[in-house]
């Protein structure tokens, strides 16, 4: 019996790595120029009135032709208030808008943009996203739990938030996998968290990866294969557009992802 316990436990680790380390879907298409969203959560913008996530390569260059600052996908003026603003989120959820849920539960986790600060409203919204698959929510949970914002710090349920974030696509979580496991020892999984993540575009995975080689965890072949794929990535994510908007972004055009 204990001979059976531990094989359904051995077997049971090796088919959630299995689901942990196959390749996610990439990034969604910009609606507007139907290249791949950027990594940076930054360079993209959710509108609330048509639930778009747009690149803000396509809002900043809508924005200088027209001359005001409208939605480039449907045309929306906008919200005149954060009261309206809030509204418009608010009806998102009511059509089963992930996306709008976990951003509302970021509002109220900071206390901005027309919501008080509350923890419990955050958690639970951010929880409840989280569950309907949006790896974003799992990735602002992570962060939660690292970092002890409205909640204890706990790094077992940051590795479980990130590991279910990574699975959906998210590449900040996935290579935030691949430092916990490198600092725990674990060399072969986070070189594998890495090469999936440099494979979308992430630089300070390619640059984890590079070490790596140097080192003697990652071979010369798989070396240049990350560097082929990172390299694809970032150019089926580049344009003049977004290149000219970056430095407009929140993180200043600074964030190495």
């Amino acid at each position: 019996r204990p001979n059976h316990k531990k094989e359904c436990k051995k077997r049971a680790a090796e088919i959630f790595d299995e689901a942990l380390f196959k390749t996610p879907p990439p990034n969604e298409d910009c609606p507007i120029c139907y290249l791949r969203l950027p990594l940076c959560f930054a360079e993209a913008k959710y509108r609330a009135c048509c639930g778009k996530n747009i690149c803000l390569g396509c809002d900043y260059a809508d924005a200088i032709a027209r001359g005001s600052i409208i939605c480039p996908f449907c045309r929306d003026p906008g919200p005149a208030s954060d009261e309206e603003s809030i509204e418009r989120i608010k009806k998102r959820i009511e059509a089963g808008d992930v996306g709008a849920m976990g951003m509302l539960g970021c509002r109220y986790r900071s206390g901005n943009s027309g919501v008080p600060q509350d923890s419990n409203k955050a958690l639970e919204l951010l929880h409840q996203a989280a569950k309907l698959g949006c790896a974003e929510s799992h990735y602002n949970l992570a962060t939660c739990y690292v970092q002890g914002e409205v909640v204890e710090k706990d790094e077992k349920k940051a590795k479980y938030h990130w590991e279910r974030a990574a699975m959906g696509g998210c590449v900040k979580s996935r290579r935030n996998l691949g430092v916990f496991e490198a600092k725990a020892g674990n060399m072969n999984r986070a070189m594998k968290h890495f090469m999936i993540s440099a494979g979308f575009g992430c630089g300070k995975s390619l640059k984890n990866i590079r070490y790596g080689f140097s080192n003697g965890f990652v071979t010369k072949d798989e070396f240049e294969k990350a560097l082929r794929a990172h390299k694809e990535s970032k150019d089926e994510m580049q344009s003049d557009q977004r290149d000219a908007a970056r430095p407009f972004s929140s993180c200043g055009g600074i964030c190495n992802t």
